[in-house]
């Protein structure tokens, strides 16, 4: 008896979706549904029906050419490592030699 398996090769590869890679699906996804509730209260409010498409069509182009940079650009983990070295402090400054004196050979 022999049962035929598919083999799934994508093992700890990112996620892929027409040239999106990783978190970059997520941050599309969550500007569209941001749209679409823009598009809902616009349209409850009473605005035009043409300006209401105007704004979400235009702001939805937008939308999809900068995440598509920003997906070019940095790849996968780049946008994460540029908010992370934001984080960094520029320097460190130490007023005393206290914390080098007292430090151990196996650690702090």
């Amino acid at each position: 008896m022999s049962s035929v398996y598919q083999i799934n090769k994508g093992i700890n590869k990112s996620i892929e979706f027409k040239g999106l890679r990783a978190q970059y699906i997520g941050y599309l996804a969550g500007g569209l549904v941001a749209l679409l509730i823009l598009f809902a209260v616009l349209y409850i409010a009473g605005t035009n029906m043409y300006c209401c498409l105007f704004l979400v069509f235009g702001s939805g182009t937008a939308l999809v050419t900068y995440v598509f940079r920003l997906s070019h650009k940095y790849g996968q983990y780049g946008l994460m490592k540029k908010r992370a070295k934001r984080q960094l402090p520029d320097y460190l400054k130490f007023r005393s030699r206290k914390l080098f004196i007292h430090l151990k050979k196996g650690g702090i």
